[in-house]
């Protein structure tokens, strides 16, 4: 039994492809992180403005009921005010930050309706199932057994596999049929690929392919979509005609 199939058995390569199908998930939680933060910028600057208008309030009642014999020290009140305006400066830089990368997701997703319909490559281990049929690409560093196992959205394995492969680039279709012989529903996958070198399991990284159906926009930028699956656009790394 090889050192790659017995890591199998003890979930190495499960760990692995349960991880990957989580990316996901972690992706989506940091766009929603992005737009919180978002939202907290403009509340800060609402709270900053009522709070400047109430010490411009005291500090007025206070300039008026001196005693003019023994007038106030300007030095704390200079101080203060300069401290408001430094964070009222950053909260504003921060909001026009935003308004910019949305500016520039607007400008992508405009470019990205011309790839509807088109097949795309992406380096990630999402895998689309589209029509029963999936296809993933690898590089092999040494020939050899590689193992590989695709999950689906909450982790279960569907299919596991091995190949027997030489040293360089290679390709696996998978044709929608799991474990079980049940024919698995289009929608979104997750890949990991695993070879044995010097009794370790080295994870490979994959490319993945599909049929773009949609362009999405996110807070954490421009999705695109392979039927049920999303990847993120900067991960495409290649386009072609059907």
């Amino acid at each position: 039994m090889t050192s790659i199939i017995r890591n199998q058995l003890h979930g190495s390569i499960v760990d692995t492809a349960v991880s990957a199908a989580r990316k996901k998930e972690i992706s989506s939680n940091a766009s929603s992180n992005t737009q919180k933060t978002t939202n907290l910028g403009n509340s800060a600057l609402s709270s900053l403005t009522g709070n400047f208008n109430q010490f411009l309030t005291l500090l007025t009642a206070q300039l008026q009921h001196q005693d003019p014999s023994n007038p106030m020290n300007t030095d704390s009140f200079t101080s203060e005010l300069a401290q408001f305006a430094g964070v009222q400066q950053a909260v504003q830089t921060n909001n026009h930050l935003s308004s910019l990368i949305s500016a520039t997701q607007d400008t992508q997703m405009t470019s990205s309706v011309a790839m509807l319909g088109k097949k795309a490559t992406a380096t990630t281990s999402v895998l689309p199932l589209q029509q029963s049929s999936a296809n993933v690409h690898f590089r092999a560093d040494q020939a050899g057994t590689v193992a590989i196992a695709v999950t689906d959205a909450s982790g279960k394995i569907v299919k596991t596999t091995e190949l027997q492969v030489q040293a360089g680039e290679h390709s696996w279709h998978w044709d929608g049929v799991g474990n079980d012989g049940q024919l698995a529903q289009n929608g979104q996958y997750s890949i990991a690929i695993e070879e044995s070198k010097n009794g370790d399991s080295i994870d490979l990284p994959t490319q993945t392919t599909g049929t773009i159906t949609g362009v999405d926009k996110a807070s954490g930028g421009i999705k695109v979509k392979m039927g049920e699956s999303e990847v993120a656009l900067g991960s495409i790394s290649e386009f072609s005609n059907e």
